[in-house]
């Protein structure tokens, strides 16, 4: 391998990866995250007929669907821990209550998704059965309720994660545009949190008829990304190129 290439691996566009070798820590949460993903699986057994194949490919949309958001919280996971390669109680702690929370909300997870996929397919794209419902019209609040908390809560973790990254910036030797690129996740975790509450409480004052419409706010996050990256992305691309005229302008030795 040469050196440009290892060394490029160590870093991201305008943040310098302060970890090193993958930890204990990290390899737990990777399987922990590799565990939650077997659990989302349809059928742990091989089919053995074709109507039983058939059934469980009727739950490859759900699965997908629900692979992608682990696979988003992995990524934000992953990428906090090479960025500040910080190993602290207090990370461990919260790094362990998000990964609870991640199991624990696998299967609420699953059913919801599963139960979206057979409403808008009647049925011919996940395991369901129309004519027996698998939630009650008045359960609907409290299966948006469950989702929307434990968004709220996975994403407020990462909030207090950043904040405490944030707090300890001269420690870790963040220059201006990193301390920056640190708020904006500060942010971007604290916009999704905040959208997991609302649905869920919009899930409650909705009559139960209708409370599913509660789901149509999580179109806001795609919103909250396209604005706060055009917003957020100006600034950071500022600081940056202040910062290469900073470093050309110092004398050489």
């Amino acid at each position: 391998m040469s050196a440009n290439l290892k060394s490029s691996l160590l870093y991201e566009q305008h943040f310098r990866w302060r970890a090193g070798e993958i930890t204990r820590l990290e390899a737990f949460s990777d399987a922990v995250f590799a565990f939650a993903v077997t659990l989302l699986v349809v059928s742990l057994e091989v089919p053995h007929t074709y109507a039983e194949l058939a059934g469980v490919m009727k739950g490859f949309v759900a699965f997908g669907i629900c692979f992608a958001a682990l696979v988003l919280v992995w990524k934000e996971h992953s990428l906090y821990f090479r960025r500040y390669g910080l190993q602290t109680p207090y990370v461990m702690f919260l790094n362990s209550v998000l990964l609870f929370l991640v199991l624990f909300f696998v299967y609420p997870l699953k059913f919801l998704f599963t139960f979206l996929v057979g409403e808008f397919t009647g049925g011919r794209l996940a395991v369901y059965h129309p004519a027996e419902p698998p939630i009650l019209q008045q359960q609907i609040p409290a299966l948006m309720s469950m989702y929307g908390i434990g968004l709220a809560a996975v994403y407020l973790i990462f909030v207090l994660l950043y904040r405490y990254a944030y707090k300890r910036r001269d420690a870790l030797e963040l220059n201006e545009v990193e301390s920056f690129i640190t708020r904006r996740s500060i942010y971007d975790h604290a916009a999704i949190m905040s959208i997991g509450l609302f649905s869920t409480i919009l899930a409650n004052l909705l009559p139960a008829r209708i409370s599913g419409l509660s789901g149509m706010i999580y179109w806001l996050v795609p919103v909250y990304f396209t604005v706060a990256g055009s917003v957020f992305g100006k600034r950071q691309r500022i600081l940056a190129e202040a910062g290469r005229r900073r470093m050309s302008a110092k004398p050489s030795h």
